[in-house]
């Protein structure tokens, strides 16, 4: 399977797969991903290739995440297996990259959300640069971070998992290598030549080592100097407690402040709010990757079949653009612990691995 819209080169013992679709900053739909699978599985046991590089064209951003208005025209149209199929390919990518045998090096330059953090933080070797804006800001469509984002994000430091997770708050640089999502940073002029280090091998020869010549130190990002607060603020059992708790905080200097993270969570739709909260606190009990993909699944099924709020999300974020979504329910006090147990309960149609861990 091959899409122009990943361009797959193989040179010096680096498989390099770029995503060519700069108009939607690179926004991945099915065909993208099945071509990346496709990729990976002829590279798996290629001697002459030792390592694999993820890049994107254009300078806006490797990725902005997956294709959510095609996502909505499926749901729309009660097309729940054609979603559902998406997803499981995109998690089976997800789970490709994170065990992958060669060293897979991600170029997070630019916007890098959802489904593009997906697609690059499983990797061995994550490069953001001054001009990188990471952020899993599903909670603004309705929905909950998914792409093996709630694993990630339950073993950020703190609670700034949380915080991320229910914020969708966007992380420079720093902050990204700070919560994990990321292990170097270099200038976005210097990734050509970072690039062609890799396929020289230019002594050391390790991936990490190669990056290492190129890393430049960075001073600590707003989240790090907001850390304090952010993780007395959530720690709350609940979201109606995280909300308490900020409201009852004094003002702070800096980028992010507690009123200003409170005046974000209001505008998230509350049932989302509640499952993404629950969901990063179990991801942090889980064995692997795997497993939260799975429990990301069956969330993804239960929102795409049962709940409005993700396709009234993508029409008032991305569609219509007029930023104003009629939530339901509309607040906190509408969502029950049973609409919760609900959603952890649900099991899509068809399952995300078979017994054997495949993807089916």
């Amino acid at each position: 399977m091959t899409s122009d819209r990943v361009l797959r080169a193989r040179r010096n013992g680096v498989g390099r797969l770029t995503l060519n679709r700069p108009e939607a900053i690179n926004a991945v739909d099915i065909d993208m991903v099945r071509s990346m699978l496709a990729a990976l599985d002829a590279w798996r046991d290629d001697a002459d290739v030792h390592l694999v590089l993820l890049d994107g064209v254009g300078d806006r951003g490797l990725c902005a995440g997956g294709d959510v208005r095609l996502l909505r025209e499926h749901i729309v149209a009660g097309r729940f297996d054609a979603v559902e199929e998406f997803f499981r390919g995109e998690y089976l990518l997800n789970a490709t990259i994170d065990e992958y045998p060669r060293p897979f090096v991600a170029f997070m330059d630019g916007v890098t959300m959802g489904g593009g953090i997906g697609i690059s933080a499983h990797g061995s070797v994550r490069v953001v640069t001054e001009r990188s804006r990471l952020a899993m800001p599903e909670t603004r469509i309705g929905f909950t971070p998914d792409v093996g984002g709630t694993w990630l994000l339950g073993r950020a430091p703190g609670r700034l998992g949380e915080f991320l997770a229910l914020t969708g708050w966007t992380m420079g640089a720093a902050d990204a290598i700070l919560c994990g999502l990321a292990d170097h940073a270099v200038p976005a002029a210097h990734l050509p030549d970072l690039a062609h280090a890799l396929e020289t091998r230019a002594d050391p020869a390790t991936p990490n080592e190669l990056v290492l010549l190129f890393d430049e130190t960075m001073e600590p990002g707003p989240i790090e100097r907001a850390r304090p607060w952010i993780d007395e603020a959530f720690a709350g059992e609940t979201v109606a407690e995280i909300l308490e708790r900020l409201r009852a905080m004094p003002e702070t200097d800096g980028e992010i402040t507690p009123s200003a993270v409170h005046a974000e969570l209001v505008q998230r739709a509350p049932l989302a709010l509640a499952v993404t909260l629950r969901a990063v606190r179990r991801a942090r009990e889980l064995p692997d990757l795997r497993a939260a993909l799975a429990q990301e699944y069956g969330l993804v099924s239960w929102f795409v079949r049962t709940q409005p709020d993700m396709a009234e999300g993508i029409r008032a974020q991305v569609v219509d653009k007029d930023r104003s979504p009629r939530w339901n329910p509309a607040t906190l006090e509408g969502v029950v612990d049973d609409m919760i147990d609900e959603a952890f309960a649900h099991r899509a149609p068809v399952p995300l691995w078979t017994d054997e861990g495949e993807e089916r």
